[in-house]
């Protein structure tokens, strides 16, 4: 029987996402200029401040203040009448040094018996459904906003456009789990103030339908542009006005977007967020890990879909286990605990092994603080970041390391394909 799967995201402008973002921001300020740094840094974003607070353990100094209001105003709350903007809002630093109870468990005297910073489960998703093995719903999603985003900057098509936005996307699938329609769209867009409510509704939706829509299918390969059709239902700032927004309008957290950043609801999430936190910890790590095992495991044929678990003891290199699932999609002769079990055998999940292999002690993070951390394009690039207390620094580093397809080869020689 026919079914609908629905995802949502949210822009970068989202109060959360601020937070997330500014997290991530000091993170790669700390691991640029001493890539030991262990790092948990949560950031609260609401009406005229900012408070940043957590644990680190470093050897670098840095403004932490300026590197928050840097990324506010790069978001684009530049503006007094927002009630929230990077160069006058407060910014409250509640900064310490990281547990030394934690990090005995971490450290060891051999860097490949490193510990896992903390215990739990991670889960990594892969569908072939889409070139970059993500769900159809939460790939569109990010793309709505994302190019939304690019219409605020451009301030051309669409002029009364804030920061401020999020993002659904609701899918027909038929009984062999393949897209065959789009459903509904819908999109809450922060907006300047309007003199008049109704026509400012019709000339948001209109604006929408007409100018954010098509720019999102023009990108898309064809399969995927047939989805759209005239029955779309689109429902655009359902609740009305919506000029109160960013953090004066709701509080934003570190973290409170895990479904966002992952697979959309699809797959499963163990529970840990990411931004913030240096790549000793495995809820971060080890999602990026699972990730990278099931992206290049659907890519080499084995399943059509596949969901990767793994699960840590604090302080212990070794897995408590490696889990999988196919959802009857495998083109292998295998069993799940049999494909499981090569897995184990292909990738080395131990912490430090993982970090060594994603190349996780870069300051790589900023990046995948919006618009999801999993399917995105992985780059060489140079960054530079600045500091009170140092000279500048400028590398080369190489981002989303988790999508790239380099174990494809070795997946196939193991299985036989």
């Amino acid at each position: 029987m026919p079914y609908l799967f629905t995802s949502e995201s949210v822009s970068e402008g989202h109060p959360d996402k601020v937070a997330d973002q500014i997290s991530d921001a000091l993170l790669d300020h700390f691991l640029a200029f001493d890539n030991q740094s262990k790092v948990a840094c949560e950031t609260l974003v609401t009406t005229g401040l900012t408070v940043l607070s957590g644990e680190v353990k470093t050897e670098s100094y840095i403004d932490v203040q300026t590197v928050a209001r840097d990324v506010i105003n790069r978001i684009g709350y530049t503006k007094g009448e927002y009630q929230f903007d990077g160069n006058s809002c407060g910014v409250i630093s509640a900064i310490h040094e990281q547990s030394p109870d934690i990090n005995q468990g971490v450290e060891r005297a051999s860097e490949e018996e490193q510990g896992a910073g903390d215990q739990g489960m991670m889960f990594g998703y892969a569908t072939n459904e889409t070139e970059n093995y993500m769900p159809l719903a939460l790939q569109l999603s990010h793309m709505l906003l994302i190019e939304l985003a690019a219409l605020r900057r451009e301030n051309d098509a669409i002029k009364y456009l804030r920061p401020d936005a999020k993002s659904q996307v609701t899918i027909e699938y038929n009984d062999d789990n393949k897209p065959v329609r789009i459903d509904a769209i819908v999109v809450s867009t922060q907006h300047d103030d309007f003199d008049e409510e109704p026509a400012m509704l019709a000339k948001i939706k209109e604006d929408i339908v007409k100018i954010l829509v098509p720019r999102v299918v023009a990108k898309l390969k064809p399969e995927n542009q047939a989805l759209f059709n005239n029955d779309i239902k689109y429902h655009i700032n359902p609740t009305g006005k919506f000029v109160i927004g960013g953090p004066h309008g709701d509080t934003g957290l570190t973290g409170r977007k895990i479904i966002v950043d992952t697979y959309g609801g699809k797959g499963a999430h163990g529970g840990g967020a990411f931004s913030g936190k240096d790549p000793s910890k495995v809820d971060r790590s080890a999602a990026y890990a699972t990730r990278h095992i099931a992206k290049n495991l659907v890519a080499a044929g084995v399943a059509d879909e596949i969901l990767v678990q793994v699960s840590y003891a604090i302080g212990v290199a070794e897995p408590m286990g490696i889990f999988a699932n196919t959802y009857g999609t495998a083109k292998v002769d295998m069993n799940d605990g049999e494909i499981a079990k090569k897995i184990t055998e292909i990738f080395d999940m131990r912490p430090a092994a993982l970090i060594k292999r994603l190349k996780l002690m870069n300051p790589i993070y900023s990046e995948t603080a919006a618009y999801g951390h999993m399917g995105r394009a992985s780059e060489i690039k140079k960054v530079t970041f600045s500091s009170p207390a140092a000279a500048d620094v400028t590398q080369e580093v190489e981002t989303f390391t988790w999508e790239k397809l380099d174990y494809v080869d070795q997946v196939k020689q193991s299985f036989g394909l």
